[in-house]
């Protein structure tokens, strides 16, 4: 194995997909507590994009030059002398330390305890929209909405936007897996697909009655999973329940001001802001849910490492149809 390897980088922050630079650079330096995975696929996350404009200033990135992604899929080719769980040519997703980096490279570390074993049952592709876009959905879904995935439990109506998004078509399915009902917002083009995986309720957010959020059956929301961009509390507010509450995956600083506001004057109806926290358990509960068939990664397009800035257009354009993924 050589000591360099392709990948993508930028100096600074920018505004354009061409700022991105294929370079070689020399393979990351492993840790006691990490596996080097030599990889098959990576996938593209809005938060990529989100740092190279530097709309995550002063946290991300912690230093230029950058290498950017954190899902990563393929084959562990060392590790570290921690290490327990994973061996030399275990198939594994995993997330990359979004702070150092790293994921669009042909090599990458990943710490052991936020790595999942996939096996040879699924592809890469299949698996490698998990680390980011799963945890989030099923964060969202489990502690945020308090749906029980094995289906026991008070049964729900929830409201999921952008349901053919990458976080929305994974928390479509995982709700499915509970028991709700659930009512999706995407656009017309992906109306079809999105009943597909499960929606009870589709509507078309661009008419009126998608625009106001209503379900077409007239209920009442007791959970939100809003995976859009631009909608205000108050189009929310009157299709909730009395104790219906908004799961907000990338909290603006208008949405932490409901958040607070409602706090404080006591209302029943919640805006609740999503941090997610990473376990490697949750991960490898996904994977095992994408090898037993139960859940399923759509991906909207697939590029080679030299293509990256195509895909990076595409999820700036916010009209991905789940997933684009990188391949090597």
């Amino acid at each position: 194995m050589g000591k360099f390897m392709h990948a993508i980088q930028y100096d600074s922050y920018g505004e354009e997909p061409s700022d991105l630079k294929h370079v070689e650079v020399p393979l990351p330096i492993l840790s006691k507590d990490e596996v080097l995975i030599k990889l098959e696929a990576a996938s593209l996350n809005p938060f990529d994009w989100k740092v190279h404009k530097g709309k995550l200033w002063p946290l991300f990135p912690r230093k230029f030059p950058y290498i950017p992604g954190m899902d990563i899929s393929g084959e562990v080719i060392e590790v570290g002398q921690g290490v327990r769980k994973f061996k030399l040519g275990d198939k594994v997703v995993a997330l990359v330390n979004p702070f150092s980096g790293g994921g669009l490279a042909e090599f990458a570390v990943a710490k052991e305890s936020v790595t999942a074993s996939r096996g040879l049952e699924t592809t890469a592709s299949e698996c490698v929209g998990l680390p980011v876009a799963g945890l989030t959905a099923l964060q969202a879904i489990t502690k945020s909405a308090g749906i029980k995935l094995d289906g026991s439990g008070k049964r729900k109506n929830i409201l999921i936007t952008a349901a053919s998004g990458g976080v929305g078509h994974y928390a479509l399915q995982l709700a499915k897996l509970g028991n709700t009902h659930v009512t999706a917002t995407c656009g017309a083009r992906n109306i079809e697909l999105v009943k597909s995986l499960g929606a009870d309720e589709v509507i078309d957010y661009k008419t009126p009655d998608g625009a106001a959020l209503k379900s077409p059956s007239g209920k009442k929301y007791d959970a939100v999973i809003h995976c859009a961009v631009d909608i205000p509390w108050t189009t929310f507010e009157p299709n909730l329940t009395m104790n219906g509450k908004v799961i907000d995956i990338t909290p603006s600083f208008a949405s932490l001001l409901t958040f607070a506001l409602k706090k404080l004057t006591f209302s029943t109806k919640q805006l609740v802001p999503l941090i997610v926290f990473p376990k490697g358990k949750d991960l490898q509960y996904l994977t095992d849910l994408v090898k037993e068939g139960k859940l399923k990664t759509v991906i909207d397009s697939k590029y080679p490492l030299v293509n990256t800035k195509d895909g990076w257009a595409k999820i700036i354009s916010g009209h991905a149809t789940g997933k684009i993924i990188i391949e090597f």
